[in-house]
């Protein structure tokens, strides 16, 4: 479908009163058909920090969810073990501890009594500082598990809606992959225009969106700048736009450039045994002349061949 859009008026004498108008021509714009697509800005996955078994999957396909909102929980059995592991290195190395203040105390007490040697002491209390330190690292080394069991909780990573959710309730999965698909950014109509269309796109330019038998317009929002397989992929802002389907495909009407053209009122083309006809002035006489016309655009039609700019039409 090729619409026009008038860019420059025409004087037009009163529709009740017969009368007549000097064919001029005006600047349209060119449109271009094309199918765009319901589409998020941006497809984000969500991914397992940890590698494990999916023990909660808590959203579905189409599910909304904000930033920061547990999508699924991945459990490793092995970190359980490694914490048990360091507990038992804690209470040992706490039970040294014990014994080795016992030693550093008795050995203190000997000092004072000239039994001992200050050599000895030092060494006592350095045994205590070592195994306060063994403590230390092993009470680091669990809370690095700790942490690594918290990570299981796969997060959503953006506002938006569930687009797909690739595993199941149960699954093995290793650390980096993605439990879902979050659609983010706010849902646009994304196009795949021509890259010989490429100057003429413009951020800001008015899109014609058509779907179930209505037309309404749409803003380019981005032209991305990246051509992919001779294609320019664009985003374009519309109201109201439905998305409960992603990817559903909607006409769209796309300005690629502009030409020169007549116009005359629709009201002055009559049309007999299938031929269109438009009287016009020559030498202070009408003569009926035949016309190839292009589509309608409200109460204007363009003549594509047949007048000449200069022509004086006549109105009914």
């Amino acid at each position: 479908m090729r619409g026009l859009v008038l860019l420059a008026a025409l004087v037009v004498a009163d529709p009740s009163v017969a009368g007549t108008i000097t064919l001029e021509p005006v600047t349209v714009t060119e449109w271009k058909a094309i199918y765009g697509t319901v589409a998020p800005r941006t497809d984000v996955a969500a991914r397992a920090r940890i590698g494990g078994i999916v023990q909660d999957l808590l959203v579905t396909e189409g599910d909304a969810v904000t930033a920061g909102q547990r999508l699924a929980t991945v459990h490793d059995e092995k970190l359980s073990f490694q914490i048990a592991a360091f507990d038992a290195q804690i209470e040992a190395l706490q039970a040294q501890l014990a014994t080795a203040q016992t030693d550093l105390e008795r050995g203190q007490a000997l000092i004072q009594r000239g039994v001992t040697t200050a050599q000895q002491v030092d060494q006592l209390r350095t045994a205590v500082d070592v195994i306060q330190g063994q403590i230390a690292s092993a009470q680091a080394g669990r809370a690095v598990v700790e942490q690594q069991g918290a990570e299981g909780d796969v997060l959503a990573p953006d506002d938006g809606r569930v687009l797909t959710v690739p595993v199941t309730r149960g699954a093995v999965i290793l650390a980096g992959e993605p439990v879902a698909t979050i659609g983010s950014g706010g849902i646009f109509l994304r196009l795949a225009v021509p890259e010989r269309h490429a100057a003429v796109l413009k951020e800001g330019s008015t899109i014609r969106v058509g779907g179930a038998g209505t037309t309404t317009e749409g803003r380019l929002a981005k032209v991305y700048p990246e051509i992919e397989g001779g294609r320019v992929t664009a985003d374009v802002e519309v109201a109201d736009l439905p998305d409960a389907f992603v990817n559903a495909r909607i006409p769209v009407e796309l300005p690629v450039g502009t030409r020169e053209a007549l116009m005359v009122p629709a009201a002055a083309v009559a049309t007999r045994s299938g031929i269109d006809f438009v009287t016009v002035m020559e030498d202070g006489a009408e003569v009926a002349r035949a016309v190839v016309a292009g589509e309608a655009n409200g109460d204007e039609v363009e003549v594509l061949t047949g007048l000449a700019a200069g022509d004086e039409v006549v109105v009914p």
